[in-house]
């Protein structure tokens, strides 16, 4: 088998997906997703014009040569941008891989380690009373485990709530940390005692925060037994790591932002997280983020790979498959889609009573209408940027 073709595909049901197409003269083909919020057409320019050309006639069975030619051939390694291109052309060889042994993808990972997977959704207001109210309802779909956000006093648009394009500009938040570390744990303490010790609760900081501030927050949420406490620190410099390590006994999540395999070294090697959550979208795909997973596995780390809606349904699929497979999961993360994502793409994961599972189908299980993803052109748009109240750029 031999590829011929592999087609960049930008659309925008709801919001922007760069899907990878790759074919093969055998007449199999497989989908892969490479978006990068807000930076979708640089990735899509090194698809076309940099990476689609190393692949034609090559034997989509070797993967791994593929992608460390992709990864060391070009010299100038890693990067969001290449990552995530890398991670689009992975994810399609393996949909033809288990397509072509007629298997899910699940089972050329090593099989089902489990039935299904524990997911959690993301749950907000503009203050508690809302915030209670909306959680309720995904507790009567069966959600088990929730994150939770909510309005800051006299912050602008905080983070998980309210961020809203203008002009196709940046959204700009106001934020504060005195403020938010008042109210987080305030927040925790109200959740607990109305909605029961049963639920798992999760909160994601957003790596707003510097090392004592991080470690204060955390000791405060000690009491309210947090599921895990995501992102409380920015990914450079994970010796930071250490100090909310040594002053608080609270699970911590942290990887999204990460690129590849080496970036988790410190914070395995000692222990200073519990789960690892990168974006498969963003590691370089499956091949990238199994290694990762069987690495964690060592240090008692576990996965919670990152799964917001600004990656498409092909990733979802993607984190679905490894949950299944690898002994180390932890929990997935997951989001409604905009209903005209289900014009452009064939499926999404299964949700069920709090779980995620599979279609029981060759390959991910997705495949790409493109007729239907060309009457959704790209539409130019940013993530938010923050600032403080002074005017001082701050971590969004």
């Amino acid at each position: 088998m031999k590829i011929t073709n592999v087609k960049t595909i930008v659309t925008c049901p709801g919001r922007n997906y760069v899907v990878v197409k790759i074919e093969t003269d055998e007449g199999l083909s497989g989908v892969g997703d490479a978006t990068l919020n807000g930076r979708e057409l640089a990735v899509a320019e090194i698809l076309k014009e940099h990476i689609a050309p190393l692949l034609h006639g090559k034997d989509p069975d070797q993967i791994e040569d593929i992608w460390q030619h992709i990864f060391r051939g070009s010299y100038w390694r890693g990067g969001p941008v290449l990552m995530t291109a890398l991670a689009g052309i992975d994810m399609a060889l393996w949909d033809i891989k288990a397509k072509k042994a007629n298997l899910p993808l699940y089972s050329l990972l090593g099989g089902k380690s489990r039935d299904k997977v524990l997911c959690y959704t993301h749950v907000s207001g503009r203050d508690f009373a809302e915030v209670k109210e909306n959680a309720l309802k995904y507790m009567e779909q069966g959600y088990k485990a929730l994150r939770f956000q909510v309005g800051i006093p006299g912050c602008k648009g905080t983070y998980g709530i309210e961020n809203i394009d203008s002009n196709n500009l940046p959204f700009v938040e106001e934020w504060e940390p005195r403020p938010y570390l008042q109210t987080i744990p305030k927040l925790f303490e109200y959740l607990r005692a109305e909605l029961g010790t049963d639920l798992e609760m999760l909160h994601d900081v957003h790596e707003r925060l510097t090392p004592v501030e991080a470690k204060i927050l955390a000791k405060e949420l000690e009491p309210y037994q947090l599921f895990f406490l995501e992102d409380p620190l920015r990914p450079e410099h994970k010796e930071s790591f250490r100090i909310i390590r040594q002053g608080a006994a609270i699970p911590i999540a942290m990887g999204e932002l990460f690129n590849t395999k080496w970036d988790c070294l410190t914070l395995f090697e000692e222990q200073l997280i519990d789960y690892i959550r990168c974006d498969l979208s963003h590691i370089g795909g499956l091949t990238e983020a199994k290694k990762i997973a069987n690495w964690a596995e060592v240090y008692h780390v576990k996965t919670a790979w990152h799964g917001p809606p600004d990656i498409s349904p092909i990733a979802h699929l993607a984190n679905v498959h490894l949950d299944l497979a690898v002994t180390n999961f932890g929990i997935q993360e997951q989001c409604a889609f905009a209903p005209e994502v289900r014009d452009v793409f064939s499926a999404q994961p299964l949700f069920n009573d709090g779980y995620l599972s599979v279609a029981e189908v060759p390959g991910l299980g997705c495949e790409v209408d493109e007729a239907a993803a060309a009457k959704y052109p790209y539409r130019r748009s940013y993530l938010p940027v923050s600032r403080r109240k002074d005017g001082t750029v701050q971590d969004w």
